[in-house]
């Protein structure tokens, strides 16, 4: 059975969550608390040594790490699909999960926000300012690049719904004014009435106090 090594409100450990419950594949959950720094203790570090979540082990001796590249190896070992079978259609969901992956989630990652707090001393406004700037920016973009019918690629998920959905929660959970942008709350309201999104929520998945 495969193992994921999760934290529960990362959002690259909740995109894997919905990729894999939408290909319907078994999968062990080891909670990785990221607030007590479990990820660098040295039990983690043999597993991962880049110290981050999530990771994915296979096998007794094969673990892959780094969301995206995950998911590409989730997309390629299982079905169905979360990628369009035309090349061009393809590429075009790929920019929008890589807008999220590359222009948002990397400037808002919680190491980040760490260091914005404790290293260059700013203010927890001034933090919270900064991820909603990055975050509507590139929203405004992905706003006008998605076809909510209901999801974001049509009828179906696909690999645009895991990036976005994780993205739409942080963004909440940060108060980003999300009502500028109707078309992408419209596919994180339905896809929050899916099962398979259902069970990978942050407070579904939640490890028991």
């Amino acid at each position: 059975m495969l193992k994921l090594y999760d934290y529960f409100r990362s959002s690259c450990a909740y995109r894997l969550r919905i990729a894999l419950n939408l290909k319907a594949v078994e999968y062990q959950t080891i909670p990785i608390d990221l607030l007590q720094n479990e990820q660098q203790e040295e039990a983690y570090l043999k597993v991962n040594p880049q110290g981050l979540v999530p990771a994915l082990q296979i096998d007794e001796t094969r673990v892959l790490t780094q969301s995206n590249a995950i998911l590409e190896w989730l997309d390629e070992s299982y079905k169905p699909a979360l990628y369009a079978d035309d090349i061009t259609r393809r590429a075009k969901q790929r920019a929008l999960c890589n807008m999220i992956a590359c222009d948002i989630h990397p400037l808002n990652n919680l190491r980040v926000l760490k260091y914005l707090s404790s290293n260059l001393s700013i203010s927890e406004e001034q933090k919270n300012d900064w991820y909603r700037h990055w975050v509507e920016q590139t929203f405004s973009v992905i706003e006008h690049k998605i076809e909510a019918n209901p999801y974001a690629c049509g009828s179906e998920p696909s690999m645009v719904d895991v990036y976005l959905v994780p993205q739409v929660f942080n963004a909440l959970r940060f108060k980003c004014d999300t009502a500028k942008f109707p078309q992408i709350m419209s596919v994180y309201q339905h896809c929050n009435t899916q099962a398979e999104f259902i069970a990978a929520k942050p407070e579904n998945v939640m490890p028991a106090v």
